[in-house]
């Protein structure tokens, strides 16, 4: 089939921002082609909650072509982008080329680790589905392991959990992670103890979610070493290896060490041929378009825009969903005639953290919200913009389930490592 009659509009990526220029773009007279390397769009803010088995993966994610199967200008692709030809207007995917007239890049950004790309086998970050349900593995093969551990030694180490870096993942994994093993586990094992599993939050800056106000990092702090969390703030990982990280000087025996320190970007810019910044994204012009490219604009944590104060806008989802809006907004004017919209502002939506149960912290413009109405207002704003009713009902009945019990229901230990016990205690971690 060809689509030549019509613009063409390719948009790569289907996370918030993807999503958000292809839906701006349902009703108009145009050829969309949406494509993502996954077939689902993945609610990326709650994944943290797969990763310590609270949710289930189907209860954040949901196919791409079922979100767009009532939209008809859209087809849908699953591939991976291999290079653009901005000169032919086309982009390159395993299966051949896919012309266009409007580009649009989503494609977001995975885990960066300064260089050290080899603790990323010892320290995987969370940007996937993939991601979370393997460290769902490692989490609850480390109790499994420690059952069986054939000394306390070992059984210390496998109960020690390090997560590296203390923004707003790393604080809800740390949170999450100490409930589930002082809470959920503790009577599921009759030879180790989960409430003695020691979970180190590890920051090299001088606080806690250095985005938020000053007085929200520390009631953070206080809040998680309220759940048993040990935070070290100004401590940055110089190795890390199957026995765990070394934090200058001190070594530190983990069973699971967990990466929420840094995110590089996709290889747009190099697909582009310009000048990334030192996370690899694109800088882009103030109406989100790539810089000498007219009909190219990129979008979402690929992209590295500005407010007119100069104020970086931040890698969050409510910023890739404005982003989408407004670029949809540019093709639909672009395209009838009309002037653009001269720059992107992004009209800011506050910001949030959970902690633990009954826990969490909100800055938005002024007002400075922390505790249990906090944690209420992040949940009731999280099932918001949940895709679907049936996943908004089936979020808010787990979470209340496993508020009123204690519960995590989605304890499965599946894929690859999923059986077997390691014969041995690693060597502990040198440098």
């Amino acid at each position: 089939m060809t689509y030549g009659t019509k613009p063409r509009i390719v948009i790569v990526g289907a996370g918030f921002g993807g999503l958000a220029v292809a839906q701006g773009l349902g009703r108009a007279a145009l050829d969309i082609t949406l494509i993502d390397r996954q077939n689902h769009h993945l609610f990326q803010p709650l994944l943290y909650q797969v990763a310590t088995a609270g949710l289930s993966p189907a209860d954040i994610a949901w196919p791409v072509r079922h979100l767009m199967r009532r939209q008809a200008n859209t087809r849908v692709l699953m591939g991976e982008v291999q290079a653009v030809d901005p000169l032919r207007k086309v982009i390159m995917l395993a299966g051949g080329p896919v012309a266009y007239d409007f580009l649009v890049l989503a494609t977001g950004a995975s885990h960066g680790y300064f260089g050290r790309e080899e603790w990323a086998a010892h320290a995987p970050g969370l940007k996937t589905l993939d991601d979370a349900t393997a460290i769902r593995r490692r989490l609850l093969l480390a109790f499994e392991r420690a059952e069986m551990a054939s000394n306390p030694a070992e059984a210390a180490r496998l109960l020690t959990v390090v997560i590296v870096g203390g923004g707003p993942t790393g604080v809800e994994l740390a949170g999450a992670v100490a409930e589930l093993a002082r809470r959920a586990l503790v009577r599921d094992f009759r030879v180790i103890d989960p409430r003695q599993t020691r979970v180190l939050l590890v920051e090299a800056g001088p606080r806690l979610l250095a985005n938020f106000p000053e007085e929200l990092s520390r009631y953070t702090q206080h809040a998680l070493e309220r759940l048993g969390v040990e935070v070290r703030l100004g401590r940055a990982v110089t190795h890390c290896d199957a026995g765990g990280v070394r934090l200058g000087e001190e070594a530190v025996r983990a069973g699971t060490v967990l990466w929420a320190a840094g995110v590089t970007a996709s290889p747009a810019a190099h697909w582009l041929g310009v000048a990334p910044d030192r996370a690899g994204r694109v800088q882009v012009t103030p109406d989100l378009r790539a810089p000498g490219l007219e009909d190219i604009w990129v979008i979402g944590d690929t992209a590295l825009a500005r407010n007119p104060d100069g104020a970086t806008q931040p890698g969050i989802a409510p910023v890739a969903k404005q982003q989408g809006a407004f670029v949809a907004r540019a093709i639909e004017a672009r395209l009838a005639g009309r002037a653009p919209p001269s720059q992107f502002v992004y009209r800011d939506r506050g910001l949030l953290a959970t902690i633990g149960r009954k826990a969490a912290v909100i800055a938005y413009k002024s007002l400075r919200l922390k505790g249990w109405p906090a944690w209420w207002l992040w949940g009731a704003a999280h099932v918001y913009f949940l895709v679907s009713l049936r996943n908004r009902l089936i979020v808010v009945t787990q979470w209340l389930w496993s508020y009123a019990l204690f519960e995590r229901g989605a304890r499965l230990i599946t894929g690859a490592g999923a059986s077997g016990v390691r014969s041995g205690p690693p060597e502990p971690p040198d440098g």
